[in-house]
């Protein structure tokens, strides 16, 4: 089974990529547990020829095999000329799955990750070239996909409304890697950075939809009496960030810098104004750190009643919710632990073999027929 990873190499690779490593992850583990060999599914990871592995985080755990093209070049030769097939790489497969929005030129039957239609709804947020790119892979998708995977059901209800139909849609939940984190790493991670023992943080790739200048403007109303905010992530595009004398910019750190600053926050704060779903709010509750994020979208849904939920387009609301989040902050951690727990990528990776096999059952008999 062929299983697409380019976006790893991504100048920007964002969530797309965490969810195509940790799920690969996860399918091996099931795989792994399975002793009798019956249920095995052999992922082959498919990506562009690169010089360079991607960054330490983003790094495939499964064996990547290369095609003659990569980054925007192979984008556009798959979306133009359906070519070239992921075969020409790994060899005959029952089924592609397309782990990004961009469908991969394949023969076989097509299984694809929608992560959110936000363009559809704020291209301005987005690149020219991006919308472009994504709005003829949904074209695409919506004729040649088999099965849809909606990370959220607000995902799966906005490719509903775009012309997906039900029988396409599947809703598969992301899960979240616990990592364990001790008093030693948190204290090292604040040296290393210059860290207060108190501070706000934020995770996530520098883009419109983020909402970040706002949540700043937010934590500047809150007086010098309370934590700073700390914003830890890649420059995305669209954004001209004014930061302010309450604000560290942390930029990219590694995985292991990136657990200890999630366990030493005094909160998270995630106000979006749109995700297909927000990891970082699971991993922020993974450390037991309380979250503060928006009212009304795929936020809310995976927060799963444990955050504080805020008007993302007012800074008074992300400050008052700031406020109530240090003030109930062990309530918080504890709700948010169990709702961590409950999300995990086992169950991810098992719900996505069940839409694997549907389409081969579907497949095999067709063809008998």
């Amino acid at each position: 089974m062929a299983y697409s990873l380019e976006q790893c190499w991504h100048r920007v690779p964002g969530g797309t990529a965490v969810y195509g490593i940790e799920l690969a992850k996860a399918i091996g583990e099931l795989n792994h547990r399975d002793s009798s060999g019956r249920h095995e599914v052999q992922l082959l990871g498919v990506a562009g020829r690169h010089k360079a592995a991607p960054l330490e985080p983003y790094r495939p755990s499964i064996a990547v095999h290369s095609l003659p093209l990569a980054g925007p070049y192979l984008y556009e030769s798959w979306l133009r000329f359906n070519w070239p097939k992921v075969e020409g790489a790994t060899g005959a497969i029952d089924l592609v799955h397309a782990t990004s929005i961009i469908p991969a030129a394949s023969g076989a039957p097509l299984v694809a990750t929608i992560h959110d239609l936000a363009f559809l709804h704020e291209p301005e947020h987005f690149t020219k070239r991006g919308v472009g790119v994504f709005q003829r892979s949904l074209e695409i998708l919506r004729k040649r996909a088999t099965r849809i995977i909606c990370v959220s059901q607000a995902t799966l209800d906005d490719c509903l409304e775009n012309g997906f139909s039900a029988e396409q849609l599947r809703y598969v939940p992301n899960g979240v890697h616990h990592v364990d984190v001790d008093s030693e790493q948190i204290a090292a991670v604040r040296k290393k950075h210059a860290l207060p023992h108190q501070y706000l943080l934020f995770v996530g790739t520098l883009e419109p939809r983020k909402n970040l200048q706002r949540l700043i403007d937010a934590v500047e109303t809150l007086g010098p009496d309370a934590p700073p905010l700390v914003v830890v992530g890649a420059d995305g595009w669209g954004t001209e960030i004014v930061a302010q004398s309450r604000v560290k910019m942390l930029g990219f750190v590694s995985s292991d810098d990136l657990a200890a600053l999630y366990a030493g926050a005094a909160a998270f704060c995630y106000p979006s104004l749109r995700e297909g779903f927000g990891l970082p709010i699971l991993e922020a509750m993974s450390h037991g750190v309380p979250v503060v994020t928006s009212l009304g979208s795929s936020t809310e849904e995976v927060s799963g009643g444990a955050a504080v939920l805020v008007n993302p387009n007012s800074a008074s609301s992300i400050a008052d919710g700031i406020l109530r989040a240090l003030e109930n902050r062990e309530a918080l951690s504890q709700s948010g632990l169990t709702r961590s727990r409950s999300v995990t990528w086992e169950r991810t990776a098992a719900l996505t073999v069940e839409v694997y096999r549907e389409v081969l059952e579907e497949t095999t008999g067709a063809s008998r027929g």
